[in-house]
């Protein structure tokens, strides 16, 4: 159904003259009536009794003109969903407990006005997907190829390089340490089950293991971070790794422990990936805001892989 026809029909029903409708609308009288009589065309009754003194309703007219009324009410808000600045920005995070999450609510923290959907996609690869697709803004990803590989269009910036943590229960060997070389970590068994190979995590922990040699596994069924927990505070030989901004709640006796990393300390190296012809403002908004807070770390004390560099 043609939107202008219809309001056109409201316009002079409104109005009750076409003359006074062309006026509203800025075309001529001769538009007017064409309209009029394509919308009578296509809905087979007529709208209107013409008049010497205007155009009257007919009863056809006064029945629809209530669902003219919603059919511009709909159009307006179909529009206004995707007005630059008036639809919510949409973010992949990766995970709620991670600290993508926690870049995100801080970036809202210092713009409580801004609208943000937040979504978890599986890997880069769909979170690449979803951008071209134009199904999400924007992306928290470890970028693991050169930034001239990466698709038409995409455009990636570092924004934080998350410090690597130890996680143990108490009876670890490590437990009561206050700080561990991940060079001091060869020949302890590492615990995570969470890694899916072809992702860009399990590209990172395969450079960190290289580069330290390190035992990482990967076996058994990935059942969450609870279970993980579970686990790790019941083993005197199992720790597993966590990013310093990972969100973890655990019962009090199960006694965990966070234990930094150091000489030097591995960073998990988060960007940020977005199309470059994306105009929504409120994207604009959290790259700077994400640039004003980024913290440079001194090459000398932290590790990354080299495709982070």
């Amino acid at each position: 159904m043609d939107l202008d026809a219809v309001r056109t029909f409201v316009a002079a029903a409104d109005s009750g003259r076409f003359q006074d409708a062309a006026v509203l609308l800025s075309v001529t009288q001769q538009a007017v009536s064409k309209r009029i009589a394509a919308l009578e065309k296509h809905l087979g009754v007529r709208l209107f009794t013409r008049a010497a003194r205007g155009a009257r309703l007919t009863i056809d007219g006064q029945a629809f003109l209530p669902h003219a009324r919603a059919l511009l009410q709909a159009e307006e808000r179909a529009v206004a969903s995707v007005r630059p600045g008036r639809r919510a920005l949409r973010v992949d995070v990766i995970g709620r407990r991670l600290a993508p999450a926690v870049l995100l609510r801080g970036f809202h923290r210092a713009h409580p006005d801004t609208d943000l959907d937040v979504v978890t996609l599986f890997d880069a690869d769909a979170a690449v997907a979803a951008l071209r697709a134009g199904t999400i803004d924007a992306s928290f990803r470890a970028v693991t190829v050169p930034a001239s590989r990466l698709p038409d269009g995409i455009e990636a910036v570092p924004v934080y390089d998350e410090p690597l943590q130890l996680l143990t229960g108490a009876g670890h060997a490590l437990a009561a340490a206050r700080a561990v070389a991940p060079a001091r970590l060869a020949g302890h068994r590492i615990w995570m089950p969470g890694i899916v190979e072809g992702t860009e995590w399990a590209a990172y922990y395969a450079a960190l293991a290289a580069e330290f040699g390190l035992t990482i596994e990967a076996t058994g069924p990935d059942f969450g971070i609870e279970p993980l927990c579970d686990t790790i505070a019941d083993s005197a030989v199992l720790a597993s790794f966590v990013g310093a901004d990972t969100r973890l709640v655990w019962p009090a006796d199960q006694d965990l422990r966070r234990i930094p990393l150091r000489d030097p300390t591995p960073v998990y190296p988060h960007s940020l990936l977005w199309c470059t012809d994306n105009p929504h403002p409120t994207l604009t908004a959290l790259r700077a805001h994400l640039a004003a807070n980024r913290t440079e770390r001194r090459e000398t004390e932290i590790w990354t892989p080299g495709w982070a560099r």
